[in-house]
C-alpha cells in the first residue's frame, strides 16, 4: 500500500538529487480538479527533472535547437515528484517520468499519454546486500529495507523470481529510500533497495556491501518517457511531433565521443555536480534513439516492449494498491509521433 508520507521523498544527496519516483497525496487531489493547460497560443509547458535521460533536454535548450526546429516550448525544472505534482495540478502540458509513474498519475485522475521513450534504467536501480550477503538467494528468510510499492520493490520482486525465491520468503521493511544507507549500515536488514546515488552511499557506508541485482539485469523493467495531457496532444499534435523529432539530435550529441564532453558539461552544470559524477550516472541510463524507441513502442508482451513493461507495472501497482483499477495501457501510449504522425 502506498503511504502518502513515503511517496514524495525528494532526496538531497552528495550527487544528483534523489532521482525519481513518487507522487504526493496533494497531487492526487489536485489532479482530479485540474483543467488542462493546453493553449494554442502559448508555449508548450514541459516539466523535467534530474534523471539523466531527461536532463538531456538541457542540451537542446542551451544549444538553441528548439528555436531552430520551430518549437515553442518552455521547459520547467522541478524535483521529480514536484514535476508530477505540477502536471497533475494542470500546470504543465507534459512531464518526464517513468512509465510506471505515468500510470500512477492516470490511475489517480491525471490522464496522460506517453509519446516519447527517452531511455531505460540500465543499472541505476540497485538491490544492495550487506557485508556477507553475496546473492539474492542469501535473502531467503531475511529482511530487506525499501519503499514498499515503489520501483525498488518492483525490482526486488523481479530478482527474487529469477532466483527462484517466493516474495513471502523475505520480510520487507518499509523505509524511505534516503534512509536506506543508515539502515544497511545498522545491520538490521540483509539488503536494501535504492537508486543512485543513494545506493552508492549505502555501499560506501557499509564496507563489503555489494550489488545483488540491478536494473541492468532486467532491461525494460523501468522505462522513462515524456507523457502529455490528452487535451494538449489533441490541440497541439504537430508541435509535439516536432519535439519528438528533435530527440535524435539530442541523443546523438550526448553519445558521440566528439561532443559528449560538452553535453556532459551542460547536463552536469544543470544538476550541480562534477562532470565525472554525472558521467557515472549517465552510464546507468540507456538513452534510446527514435529508431530504438520505435522498436520498443510496439505492442507486445515482455520487457522488450513499453506496452509489456507497462502492463507489468500496472499489475504491480494494483497488487500493492497504488491505485485500484487496472489502467488501459494501450490508450496510455501513442507511438505514432515517433513516426512523425
Amino acid at each position: 500500500m502506498r503511504i502518502p508520507s513515503l511517496i514524495n521523498p525528494r532526496l538531497i544527496t552528495d550527487g544528483l538529487t534523489g532521482i525519481r519516483r513518487g507522487l504526493s497525496a496533494m497531487t492526487l487531489a489536485l489532479g482530479l480538479l485540474a483543467a488542462p493547460v493546453a493553449q494554442a497560443a502559448e508555449p508548450l509547458r514541459i516539466g523535467y527533472s534530474d534523471w539523466p535521460g531527461w536532463v538531456a533536454w538541457q542540451v537542446a535548450i542551451e544549444k538553441g535547437w528548439l528555436k531552430e526546429a520551430g518549437i515553442d516550448a518552455k521547459f520547467e525544472w522541478f524535483d521529480y515528484s514536484a514535476s508530477m505534482d505540477a502536471f497533475s495540478a494542470g500546470k504543465l502540458d507534459a512531464v518526464t517520468c517513468t512509465n510506471g509513474d505515468a500510470l500512477v498519475m492516470s490511475g489517480n485522475g491525471a490522464r496522460n499519454v506517453m509519446i516519447l521513450l527517452t531511455d531505460f534504467s540500465n543499472g541505476n536501480d540497485i538491490i544492495v546486500g550487506k557485508p556477507g550477503v553475496k546473492s539474492l538467494a542469501d535473502l531467503k528468510g531475511k529482511k530487506v529495507g525499501l519503499e514498499v510499492g515503489l520501483v525498488e520493490h518492483l525490482l526486488l520482486i523481479d530478482g527474487l523470481q529469477k532466483a527462484g525465491i517466493k516474495e513471502g520468503d523475505v520480510t520487507l521493511i518499509n523505509a524511505k529510500t534516503n534512509e536506506t544507507p543508515q539502515i544497511l549500515a545498522s545491520g538490521d536488514v540483509a539488503a536494501i533497495g535504492a537508486w543512485q546515488p543513494i545506493a552508492g552511499q549505502a555501499m560506501r557506508g557499509a564496507a563489503g556491501a555489494r550489488p545483488l541485482y540491478s536494473s541492468a539485469d532486467r532491461p525494460g523493467l523501468i522505462y522513462d518517457v515524456v507523457t502529455v495531457t490528452p487535451a494538449s496532444l489533441a490541440a497541439r499534435r504537430p508541435d509535439w511531433i516536432k519535439l519528438v523529432g528533435l530527440w535524435d539530435r539530442v541523443v546523438g550529441y550526448i553519445t558521440d565521443p566528439k561532443t559528449q564532453g560538452d553535453a556532459v558539461a551542460i547536463m552536469a552544470a544543470k544538476v550541480g555536480v562534477e562532470p565525472a559524477v554525472f558521467t557515472r550516472f549517465l552510464k546507468g541510463t540507456k538513452l534510446l534513439t527514435l529508431a530504438e524507441g520505435r522498436a520498443v513502442m510496439k505492442d507486445a508482451d515482455g520487457f522488450g516492449s513499453l506496452y509489456g513493461s507497462s502492463r507489468h507495472a500496472d499489475a504491480f501497482n494494483v497488487k500493492f494498491e497504488v491505485y485500484k483499477t487496472p489502467q488501459d495501457v494501450k490508450a496510455a501510449i501513442d507511438p505514432a509521433l515517433t513516426d512523425g504522425k
